[in-house]
C-alpha cells in the first residue's frame, strides 16, 4: 500500500470542488460546439451532473479546471473515467492517460470502481504538477 507521500501533490493554485460540476465545462462546450452536441459529449457528463464520483480542480488566476468524470454511458459493461482539461486560454480538451476502467459484470473484481477512480485522480494530480511547470 502506497503512503501520502509518494503521491503527487497537487499545486496549491489548484482548487479542489467535488460537490457540482463547474459551469465552465458547458460554457466551454456549447461555445465550441453548440448546445445540442455539447449536451451529448461523454455520454452528458458536462450538463447532466448525475454521474458519480467526480474529481475538480480549479485554477481562479488563470480561469483553468481540470475534471475527472465517467465517460461512458452508464448501460455500457465496461466503465471508464476520462481526464478533461479547460486550459486558461479556452476551450476543452481530452487528455489521453493509462485507461482507468471497471467492468460493471463483475464489480468486486479487479480493477473495482473505486481502484479505477483512485487511478484517474491520481493521473490527474500528475498532470496538474506538469501542467504547472509549462504556465
Amino acid at each position: 500500500m502506497s503512503s501520502r507521500s509518494d503521491q503527487p501533490l497537487v499545486p496549491a493554485v489548484w482548487q479542489r470542488h467535488d460537490t457540482e460540476i463547474l459551469p465552465i465545462w458547458r460554457e466551454r462546450l456549447c461555445a465550441e460546439m453548440g448546445p445540442t452536441v455539447a449536451s451529448r459529449y461523454a455520454a452528458g457528463l458536462f450538463f447532466e451532473d448525475r454521474r458519480r464520483p467526480i474529481a475538480q480542480w480549479f485554477n481562479p488566476a488563470l480561469g483553468a479546471a481540470l475534471l475527472v468524470g465517467l465517460e461512458t454511458s452508464a448501460e455500457w459493461p465496461v466503465q471508464r473515467f476520462g481526464l478533461y482539461y479547460a486550459p486558461a486560454g479556452g476551450g476543452v480538451v481530452r487528455v489521453h492517460m493509462n485507461t482507468h476502467e471497471w467492468f460493471t459484470r463483475t464489480p468486486k473484481q479487479s480493477p473495482t470502481e473505486e481502484e479505477a477512480f483512485i487511478g484517474a485522480v491520481r493521473s490527474a494530480e500528475s498532470f496538474l504538477q506538469v501542467e504547472m511547470d509549462f504556465i
